[in-house]
């Protein structure tokens, strides 16, 4: 997994605290007592952890491998803790507790795999050492203070130290895991919560918008026609006219996504079935010329029945831009598999598949941004109307996607039994 500067830098500033604190403590004792531990090594081993932090200040702030950086720190500060349990006694000592920070910082800055490979690092280094200085192969630091200790003592005190390194990986993994899900989610409703502000916000200025082009686009268009159906106008001005009143239609259609974006029509809702409704909008794009020889559709929707109560125009407009957005995603041509099934607890699920061009990553999370679009002159609207409508009906929208690989989205829907409700 990364590692960001602001982790590492944290895991520095930390050491220093652990670090000076024992400095300070190490003064204490020498002022109080001449027995603890041999302080003039002890002082050293704390300016070593001082020059080496230095050191991974100055990465921290010209280096680019973060990743690699924590785990040289972790290894030499394993060492230098190494060496001050042996100074300290070993077993008869009290230092070894500082293992546990390093398996700490690395499930937090690393991963749960680097907590339990620093824990069997720091059970190998600490097994090692109380061995060495058990069997005499290495000598204690202090030989005059020297406590004989019974080999059941020493495989007791080994077998602790370890279970409490691996248990504190092990506990370390599951908090890290939990906060990671917690910030994951609060990441997803502070985003989630973003979109819907911008939905807001969007839907007002799109009702004012349409409402101020809407009647005088109308009164132009109507002008028009008028016009063009008296005499005395030659095929050129007549084909001008034409093109004015195609593009006023146009224009009719982009206002009409936009009061949808603004206030999705919700007031007639009947029994209906979405698979009529899909086969009716195919048929649109067909006779419109949009969906040629190169473009296959496939699925079990032709055969699937799947009846439903809601509003005809908001599903029509929703199938209307999902279809839109697959062809522009295949220019050259390809295939578009729509599946619908029921599901559990009583939900539909609606699934796109194409195999078109996709979406990278970095654009996945603003594809439901109103006025963002991944597609030349796109107006960045059909996608927010489809994440409006699913809202509307309680439902939840899924979109992955690869690069040159294709797109899929799943539609789920609730699914109620109502009564055909009255028009208003």
């Amino acid at each position: 997994m990364s590692t960001r500067k602001e982790d590492v830098l944290r895991l520095i500033l930390l050491r220093l605290i652990i670090v000076t604190s024992l400095l300070i403590s190490a003064v204490i004792i020498q002022f109080s007592t001449a027995v603890f531990l041999p302080l003039n090594p002890f002082y050293s081993l704390i300016i070593i952890f001082y020059v080496l932090s230095f050191i991974y200040i100055i990465f921290n702030l010209w280096g680019k491998h973060d990743t690699l950086q924590v785990c040289f720190q972790i290894f030499f500060d394993l060492l230098l803790i190494t060496a001050l349990v042996y100074i300290s006694g070993g077993l008869q000592g009290s230092f070894y507790f500082l293992y546990i920070f390093e398996i700490i910082a690395a499930s937090i800055v690393l991963s749960k795999r680097a907590a339990y490979l620093t824990a069997a690092l720091s059970a190998i280094f600490f097994g090692v050492l109380v061995d060495l200085m058990y069997f005499r192969i290495v000598p204690h630091f202090g030989p005059e203070s020297t406590m004989e200790i019974s080999s059941g003592q020493v495989i007791n005190s080994i077998f602790i130290a370890w279970s409490a390194f691996f248990l504190v990986a092990f506990l370390m993994n599951n908090l890290t895991g939990s906060l990671q899900k917690a910030r994951d989610e609060l990441r997803l409703a502070q985003k989630e919560l973003e979109i819907k502000n911008r939905l807001a916000a969007a839907g007002e200025l799109s009702a004012r918008l349409a409402h101020e082009i809407r009647n005088p686009l109308a009164a132009i268009s109507g002008s028009v026609q008028v016009l063009k159906d008296e005499s005395g106008l030659d095929r050129e001005h007549k084909k001008l006219m034409d093109i004015i009143v195609e593009e006023s239609k146009r224009v009719s259609h982009s206002i009409e996504q936009f009061l949808n974006l603004a206030s999705p029509v919700r007031e007639t809702f009947s029994s209906i079935d979405l698979s009529d409704i899909l086969k009716e909008t195919m048929m649109l794009f067909q006779s419109s010329g949009e969906m040629d020889g190169n473009f296959h559709v496939e699925g079990n929707y032709k055969s699937t029945s799947i009846p439903y109560y809601g509003n005809v125009n908001q599903f029509k407009q929703l199938f209307w831009n999902i279809i839109k957005n697959a062809l522009k995603a295949m220019p050259e041509g390809g295939t578009l598999t729509v599946d619908f099934s029921r599901e559990k607890k009583g939900q539909i699920q609606l699934r796109f598949t194409d195999t078109g061009i996709g979406i990278a990553r970095e654009k996945m999370e603003k594809i439901f941004e109103p006025f963002y679009s991944g597609f030349e002159g796109g107006k960045g609207i059909g996608m927010t109307v489809i994440r409006r409508i699913v809202d509307d009906y309680k439902g939840r929208i899924k979109v992955s996607s690869e690069p040159d690989k294709g797109t899929e989205i799943v539609i789920t829907l609730p699914f109620e039994k109502r009564k055909l409700s009255r028009q208003a």
